[in-house]
Order: structure tokens, then sequence, then C-alpha cells
């Protein structure tokens, strides 16, 4: 996960290719029936905190969140408590199966071409997903945050350090970073 996570942030030889996408894929449909059993409330309280705390110093916008990878819904009424409308999107149609009806809407594509207009989220949402950074970009409204999450820090599959997340995102960014238990968590907007 490591190499597929710096191929998608364009950190990597090769970028984020058809065939490594079926792969993630294929990991994470392998993985969906016991994905309940990876949840704690250690975890969670890190993702609480990310959006506290977090969206407390930078402000929080209104309006869509697009939490990409978002697999069997876990952290979706997190977010639903704090924006108008949540689009929960996964590669893996198998995590997807899993989620809960509601509160959010669960979509089945890419990070890499989230199927959302330009420049209309408020929020983007990683919580131990992969960066796609020109998606971002692209899906991002003005004023619009990111928030990005490492439930088990440095420990965690999916993981860049806020300073490689903030060098692989096009432009400038200013936000606000924290650690939460063992993990990191960081909420930025442009500069």
């Amino acid at each position: 996960m490591r190499v597929a996570t710096r191929r998608a942030a364009g950190f990597h030889p090769g970028g984020w290719t058809g065939e490594l996408r079926d792969e993630v894929e294929g990991y994470f449909d392998d993985l969906a029936g016991e994905w309940h059993t990876r949840n704690s409330p250690q975890r969670t309280a890190v993702v609480i905190d990310a959006l506290e705390r977090g969206l407390g110093v930078i402000g929080a916008p209104v309006g869509l969140a697009v939490e990409v990878g978002s697999g069997i819904g876990t952290y979706s009424p997190l977010l639903a408590e704090r924006f108008a409308t949540v689009v929960a999107i996964d590669l893996s149609l198998a995590m997807l199966r899993l989620a809960p009806i509601g509160p959010a809407f669960r979509v089945r594509a890419d990070g890499a071409t989230l199927p959302i207009s330009d420049a209309s989220a408020a929020a983007i949402v990683l919580i131990n997903a992969l960066l796609f950074p020109t998606e971002v970009e692209r899906v991002l409204s003005p004023d619009g945050v990111l928030v990005w999450v490492n439930s088990s820090g440095e420990h965690t599959p999916i993981y860049l350090s806020v300073d490689d997340l903030v060098e692989g995102l096009p432009g400038e960014w200013t936000g606000t970073s924290s650690r939460a238990g063992e993990g990191l968590w960081c909420v930025l907007r442009r500069a």
C-alpha cells in the first residue's frame, strides 16, 4: 500500500495505472468482510479530533463533503453531523455493499476520476485514503478544505507525512495539523 500511496500522489514512478487500480480494488474487496474489525474508539477519536479542532482552527465550510475511500462507511455519520451533504466514494464495491444506507450517498468510483463537479466540494475528506492531488485541486471549492487523517499515524498502510501531503498538492496551502493518540491529521485550505 505504501507504493500505491506514493504512486497515486505522484511521488513514485509509474503513477496511478489501470493495473494498480485493479490491484487496490481487489485488495480491499478481499478485506471487506473483516473491515469492521479494524475500527476502534482510538481510531474514531483521531477523526473526531481532526473534525473538531482542525475545522475549528481553519473554519468549517458548509455544503458538500466528499469522503474518498469511505470503505464500509464507518466515519460517514461524523461527517454528516458537520456537512449538509456527504458523498462517500470507494473503489471497492464489496466495501460499499457493507455500508449502511445513509447518512451519506454511496458511490463506487475511482478517486483519480471523481464523479463530482469542478469546484463544488466544501470539503474533501481522506481518512486512511489515497491522495489524488489533481482531483483535490479540481473538485475542491475555492474556500474548501482538505481533511487528511492517518488514524494509526506512521503505521497506517496508506500513509503520507504532512510535508509530503502539502508538497504533493498543487499550489500553496495553509492549515493546521496535530497528533491524537497514535494518529495524525491535517486540515488544509488553499493559501
